[in-house]
Order: structure tokens, then sequence, then C-alpha cells
């Protein structure tokens, strides 16, 4: 069977303390920004699994409840983000809690010769007060699959059960999710969940004794705990489920809880993740002695330390659309065109600059004329999105119009060379000094008339 090769999570910056929500909950969730949306999260988790492979994938695969678009490929924008080649087939799957581990399985058929990057990213938007307002959080998790003989675990098993309930539902003019009592959810998916356990060790055959860990992923706790219960497993192998740090992250969450455990796992340990939505799904996967090789710059823990923890609840709701605001007093942005968008592709989703070949100077954006000593169409194209920077000088701008206000912009300079203006972001204005070690990151500016305007930030380095 398929591997996997490479493997990414990101975990978004701001935190909100669920004590200060009418929950009044214990522990605290993710938030993405206001300027992040499903697929934003999904292009940092991507080049967390992508950084340094040496080729493209095959297919791309982009799970989410909670894609940008209702009509258009999402997956497009992150293909675009991560600057793949044209050939690289894409799709959009969503529709179910459990679309990011269903998404991996069907790469493991997909990736026995040639590799296949599936993401999973989801960004809760719930009804104030609500449970899911409460359990819910915001994260991403992109995995590269392929032959096993370079994987960092193998992928031994998997099973699925599909069951038609009415257990989480949501009609497309609805804005949130809705639940049916959570009596019914746990009669009806505790078993399926325990079933495609079943099939799943049997195929590989394994005891549960022989799992060093498995992480549950299901929308109602209750079905968790049933599960947990039949599946005869000692606490010691019962992964932590994040829901205290991050929440539950919707279609991503069962994957952020595999990668969980992969940046934890010693090579020979066998491993599962499951999950619950409309059915059950459940993967088996065994650690090899190439897990480091597969590993990120970034472990999911590293992501959870790197936080702002004091999000006030009416910001999450602005940002949300939960809570309505007074818009600006000034006039809506202009929509963003199709052709300089498709003429400027490279620069404006993959942030590729140029470098110089005459005198070897870096140029962002990318130049026809060298701006350092003047040659004439002697660039060769350069990505700047891993690129290290620093801040040369800044402004704190308290007058422009924010969701985050203020808005802080700075002049930055690239390790590798060039120098660019920009905002930052997932920073606080007070603590902002010249020399800062920055990170570039893909964010949404702004929309309009339906079509989401993106391009990259710089933010202080995380992790």
């Amino acid at each position: 069977m398929a591997g996997i090769l490479r493997y990414g999570s990101y975990i978004p910056y701001f935190r909100l303390q669920r004590a200060t929500t009418p929950a009044d909950g214990r522990g605290e969730r993710a938030v993405a920004a206001f300027d992040e949306d499903a697929t934003s999260l999904a292009v940092e988790a991507g080049r967390e699994a992508l950084r340094g492979w040496d080729a493209a994938p095959s297919s791309l695969l982009f799970a989410s409840l909670a894609h940008a678009y209702a009509e258009k490929l999402n997956a497009g924008v992150l293909h675009a983000a991560l600057d793949l080649p044209a050939g690289v087939r894409s799709v959009d799957t969503g529709g179910s809690g459990r679309a990011g581990l269903t998404a991996l399985g069907l790469a493991a058929g997909l990736a026995a010769e040639s590799p296949a990057l599936v993401a999973a990213s989801d960004i809760t938007r719930s009804a104030a007060a609500g449970s899911g307002e409460s359990i819910g959080g915001d994260g991403a998790c992109s995995f590269l699959v392929g032959p096993d003989d370079r994987a960092g675990a193998k992928i031994v098993a998997a099973a699925a059960r599909t069951e038609e309930l009415l257990d989480v539902w949501r009609s497309p003019d609805q804005p949130f999710s809705k639940q049916w009592e959570e009596r019914f959810g746990e009669e009806i998916l505790a078993p399926a969940l325990a079933a495609a356990f079943r099939e799943a060790l049997s195929e590989a055959g394994l005891r549960a004794a022989d799992l060093a860990q498995v992480a549950v992923d299901a929308a109602n706790p209750r079905i968790a705990r049933s599960f947990l219960r039949r599946a005869e497993l000692g606490v010691e192998q019962v992964a932590d489920n994040l829901t205290a740090t991050v929440g539950r992250a919707g279609a991503a969450h069962a994957g952020i809880l595999l990668a969980s455990m992969l940046d934890a796992a010693s090579p020979g340990d066998r491993i599962a993740v499951v999950c619950a939505a409309d059915g059950a799904e459940a993967l088996i996967l065994e650690v090899t002695e190439r897990i480091a090789e597969a590993r990120p710059q970034r472990s999911v823990a590293d992501w959870i330390r790197s936080k702002r923890n004091d999000l006030a609840y009416t910001s999450y709701l602005r940002w949300r659309g939960v809570l309505p605001f007074e818009p600006p007093r000034r006039p809506d942005p202009p929509r963003p065109a199709a052709p300089p968008m498709q003429r400027a592709e490279r620069w404006k989703f993959a942030f590729v600059g140029s470098r110089c070949q005459a005198c070897g100077g870096g140029n962002v954006p990318p130049q026809q004329v060298c701006v350092l000593c003047g040659a004439v169409n002697a660039m060769e194209p350069e990505r700047y999105a891993d690129a290290r920077a620093a801040v040369v000088t800044y402004t704190v701008d308290r007058l422009a119009y924010s969701l985050q206000p203020p808005v802080v912009a700075a002049v930055i300079d690239f390790e590798q060379g060039g120098r660019f203006q920009c905002q930052l972001t997932d920073v606080d204005p007070d603590k902002v000094a010249i020399g800062d070690e920055l990170e570039m990151t893909f964010r949404r500016l702004y929309t309009a008339d339906g079509i989401h305007n993106y391009f990259w930030k710089a933010r202080p380095r995380r992790g």
C-alpha cells in the first residue's frame, strides 16, 4: 500500500478562552484571524508538507466544510499558492466531518506509483452560545501520500462505514450547522466506528493492544466515549484529542490528530485514527525508520504553543460574521479583475519574484528591468514564499479600516535579497521593532462581489 511521505499542520495564532463565552467552558480554542479562511489555512499546511520535497504531486485533494467558494475550484487557489504544475489533477471534497480522512484514504489508492497531496482545512462557524461554538476550533493539515518504500508511515489498513442519518446537517441557505439530540448519534455512530475499527485491525492482522496510540475524532463527545468503552484500549493508548487547546477543527481534525501522533511516534509504532461522521472511517499506520524525513519544520505542539490567547469574544463574533457591526464609512473595495490576476498568477498566489542573472540581485515584485543594475530581460523566477525577512522600518496606522486595528505596514528586507513593502499580520503593534524576524503567510486581503482577493503578508516567525 501507499504511505505518508511528508506531512504538515497549521494552527492559527489567535485563541479564544472558553470562559469568556456564554458557554463558560474550560480551555481555549484556536481561531483563524479575520484575514484567514479555509483556503489560506490549507496553503500554510501544504507549504509545511512540501517544503524541501523534490517533485510535484500528480493529484491534489482539498477537503473542507467551509470552502471559500461554493462554485469555483477552491483547490485551484491552493494549487496556485503552492506553485504546482498545471498537470496536477485537483478536486474539492466536503459535505461531511470525515471528508479529510476519507480524502486521505482515497489518496492512498491513487498514489501507489505517483504521490498525491491531501489538504484538509476548516473554520468552524457556529451560532453564538451554541455547542458548536464551545467545542469548535480552526486548523489545517496536509499529507503527501506516495509509494511506501519512501514513506515515514505506511498505511497498513483502512476501513469505512456509511450511515444515512440526521445527525449534523446544514442546507446551503443556512449559516450554521445543526445537530440532532446527542444520544441518537451515539446509538448509530458508536457501533459503526467500532465496526470500522475492528475491520481495519483484522485487515492489518493486529489486536487493539498492538497499537501504540489511537486518536478518536467525533463531533459528538458521547460517540468517542462509547467507542473507547467498546474498543478495549488502555488509557495510555488514547491520544489527546486537542479539544482543550485547539477545539474540533471540522473535516481537518482527524488529520491534525494524526499529524500530532506522527510528531511523537517512534519507528515501529503502529497508530490508528478513527472518525465518526455520517458513518465512520478508520486508518491504521505503521511508522518507519524514515519518519524523521517526513516530519515538517513545525509540529502541532509548536503551533499550539505559538499563540496570542487574549482574543475578545466580540472580535471573534465579528470575524465570523455572527455579530452585525457598522461597516467602514468608505467606498467598498474594487472587485478584483480576472485578467491582471491571471497575468500575475505566480507573483500574486505563489509569491514568485525574480533574480537578476547579471548582478545576482533579488527583485520583489518580479521585474523585467533589474532595480539594482538596470539589466533588461536578464531575470530568472525565484520563489520568496519561504524566504526569511526582517523589518527595516514600519508604521502603525490607526486610521485605516481593519477588523483587527490598527494596521501595521512595514518595509522588509529578505535574507536572500530584495526589499518589499507589505502589511504585517498576527502581530502585536506595541511590540513591533526594527530588525524583527519575519516569514511570509498567505492571506485573504478582502472580498468584493464574491471574489476573494488573496495575497501575502508578513508575520513574526512562529514555532
